[in-house]
Parts: C-alpha cells; structure tokens; sequence
C-alpha cells in the first residue's frame, strides 16, 4: 500500500476517465483535454505549496512532450530538460520519461536519458490504467527519482551547479 506522502500527491491530482492513445482520434482530444486539466490543477496546487518543480508543453497534437524540470539542493537549483513521446499503446503503457543530459551518469537510467521506473513505477501505473497520465508521471515518477538520484549525483560530483562551472 502507498505511504501516505503517495497518497497525499494522488490527491493532488484529478484522474482521468478516458481510454484513448493518439491512434483514437475524438477520444485521444478528449483524453488530452484530461491529461492538460489534471497538470494544470497538480502544477497550480505546487504553486500554491511552493513547491513548483517542472514546467512542460506538448506538440500540437500531444504525442511530444517536453520542458524543464529542476531539484533544489542545499538551496541551489538543479535544472534539466525533460522529455517524452506518448506511447503508441497509451495509457496501458507509462510514457518513458528521459533527461538527456544525465544519459550515462547513473546505473537507474537507461540509454537516451529514460529514467529507471520499472520496480517502483510502472507496476503502480498498470494498476491504474486508464486513471494515470501524465501529472501521475511527473508526480510518482520523475519527482521520487529526481529526489533520491540529483543528491546522489551531486555528493559523487558528477554533476555540478552550472554557476560553480
């Protein structure tokens, strides 16, 4: 069962009713239509708690998304791009969240920058299909990973803050 720092985001965001992937047509716009109300209410309620920690977008029709997030870190902040393509066989498979620019500097990573989300994750999301998307992600996806993996990197000095370069 989730512990209750889990259980208090979900909160925090609405879940999504529609089953639909880009292949759908009307039902994927109804989805992306979720997947856009559901982000801007978990982006909102961070704001709100100051704890504001990623920005993204999306091409025209939702199957690219991209942005920035970042981790703060004895008070100075850490920010990457972010990236994911939606997969074809959306929601019943969890977008593969990549950083690029942290390709190969850490084992819970796979090539391209695609963050390890398999043992904690992805079983969570197939519990979940069609009622995740993409606020879930950022939320119990990237958000844990960026707080146990960026303190890490940062102790073993293999990332540095940009202004101390």
């Amino acid at each position: 069962m989730a512990d209750e720092r889990t259980k208090k985001t979900l909160a925090q965001i609405p879940l999504l009713k529609t089953k639909a992937s880009p292949r759908d047509g009307d039902l994927w716009r109804q989805r992306l239509k979720e997947e856009y109300q559901a982000l801007i209410e978990y982006v909102n309620k961070n704001k709100q708690e100051d704890n504001h920690w990623f920005m993204l977008e999306s091409n025209e029709i939702g199957t690219r998304w991209f942005g920035k997030c970042w981790y703060i870190h004895e008070m100075l902040r850490y920010e990457f791009d972010v990236e994911f393509d939606i997969p074809v066989t959306y929601p019943s498979t969890a977008p593969e969240i990549a950083i690029p620019e942290l390709d190969g500097k850490t084992a819970k990573m796979y090539r391209g920058g695609k963050i390890c989300l398999t043992d904690h994750f992805k079983p969570l999301w197939a519990r979940n299909v069609p009622k995740f998307g993409i606020a879930h992600a950022m939320a119990l996806g990237l958000g844990p990973w960026l707080a146990v993996e960026i303190p890490d990197l940062i102790e073993k000095k293999i990332i540095e803050h940009k202004e101390k370069n």
